[in-house]
């Protein structure tokens, strides 16, 4: 079956690059076989060699020019856990005998197997669980996982494993985050504890959610800190993790500065500017830090689209056919990925100088996070509507599109 698989993929994908490559920016056939193949082509080496506990021993690391130093055994959950956030909900579609169908029951053999593995102490592959502070950082990326799609992935480990998950979790209660985005993935964890039921720390939860909300500038975007950076941080952590965090606590009766419904609605509005960002060619700018995460930057619309719906205003056809622009012409060009399948360091090929002291390879599994509406089944409207120009398109060739204006969404009594 994974030979017949393979085959489909890499077929799938040779005609991706020569539609990519194409400047006429037309519709490729079956675009969510296509959306499906790359999502395959990115997950299976991480998740067919970690379940044979062969990860730590045939993945090429590769790390910044500029590597700080710390242990790059950091690498391995870093994959593993931003890969699982991205493409856990689409596990949850119910087998069929189709490719994709078949893509995704592999891939889910391999992921619990992946799982079990992650918390072993016996396995090779017995992920780095002390030490170097970035694993708060990928542990909350596996802990958002659970929480995305718990039915195909938490509810389905044994009892052993999710025990020694759950210490896990609590052990990361030694390493004390960075002042800024970092206080999510300490909520993250402990927000997961507390949908389990399990003991949980209330006072790094009400820390976290009450600072996001006091770092909140208007118009859709927070400051990451004290000090605003402008780069793609607000969807790689803030929007979908104070999003999900909220929900949490919500269901759970855990007071919270400002409503789910109010941190969703901040999210959309970003969400647009995320979508007007989108050129009319199918680029975006690449600027701020972390760059190679490559399609990681649309998260947050990526996660509208499967759970909240497109924001006001967009169609889900102009949102797809956007991103797809973009997926086709970052994944044509040559050199994202090494001999053994694993993503390079780079935002559109192989370009090691973009990565900053932090990144390795493992980082890049990010670019997975766009994934999630494939969770969508392929008669829902985000996958039936036919392509649709996006904002920058008609603006930029004179059809009418939508005037934007100041949205504050600062506080719940604002009319929306």
């Amino acid at each position: 079956m994974k030979l017949k698989i393979l085959l489909s993929v890499l077929l799938s994908l040779s005609f991706f690059g020569s539609t990519i490559a194409s400047k006429k920016d037309e519709q490729p056939i079956n675009e969510r076989k296509q959306w499906a193949d790359l999502c395959y082509r990115i997950a299976q080496p991480i998740l067919e060699n970690m379940s044979k506990g062969e990860l730590q021993k045939n993945m090429q690391l590769e790390l910044s020019p500029t590597w700080d130093g710390r242990d790059k055994r950091v690498s391995y959950m870093e994959a593993f856990g931003r890969l699982m956030a991205g493409i856990s909900p689409w596990l949850t579609l119910p087998d069929d005998n189709t490719t994709e169908g078949k893509q995704r029951s592999q891939l889910q053999e391999w992921a619990l197997q992946a799982y079990k593995n992650a918390v072993d102490p016996e396995s090779p592959d017995y992920l780095l669980w002390e030490g170097p502070t970035q694993i708060l950082v990928d542990a909350a990326y596996i802990a958002e996982s659970f929480l995305r799609a718990p039915e195909t992935t938490w509810e389905l480990l044994d009892e052993t494993t999710q025990q020694r998950y759950i210490e896990c979790f609590k052990g990361l209660r030694t390493i004390r985050p960075a002042y800024n985005n970092w206080l999510l993935f300490r909520a993250m964890t402990e927000a997961f504890l507390l949908s389990i039921d399990e003991e949980t720390d209330r006072f790094a939860l009400t820390v976290a959610v009450n600072k996001i909300n006091e770092w909140y500038l208007s118009d859709g975007w927070y400051s990451d800190g004290p000090e605003f950076a402008l780069d793609y941080y607000n969807s790689y952590v803030m929007h979908p993790m104070y999003v999900e965090v909220l929900e949490v606590c919500r269901t759970k009766g855990f007071p919270t500065p400002i409503s789910p419904k109010l941190a969703i609605q901040r999210m959309q509005r970003f969400n647009s500017f995320m979508e007007r960002l989108i050129s009319p060619e199918g680029t975006y700018p690449a600027f701020g830090r972390s760059v190679v995460y490559r399609m990681g930057a649309f998260q947050s619309l990526s996660l509208a689209v499967w759970k909240y719906g497109v924001p006001q205003g967009l169609s889900n056809g102009q949102v797809r056919s956007a991103l797809s622009a973009v997926m086709r012409n970052m994944f044509a060009v040559e050199g994202n990925f090494d001999d053994k399948g694993f993503l390079r360091l780079g935002f559109a090929g192989h370009q090691p100088e973009l990565a900053n002291y932090y990144t390795n390879n493992g980082s890049l599994y990010m670019t997975s996070l766009v994934f999630m509406p494939l969770a969508l089944p392929a008669t829902h409207p985000f996958w039936s509507e036919p392509v649709t120009d996006w904002t920058s398109r008609k603006a930029w060739s004179g059809k009418p599109f939508p005037i934007d204006g100041h949205h504050s969404l600062r506080n719940e009594q604002e009319k929306h």
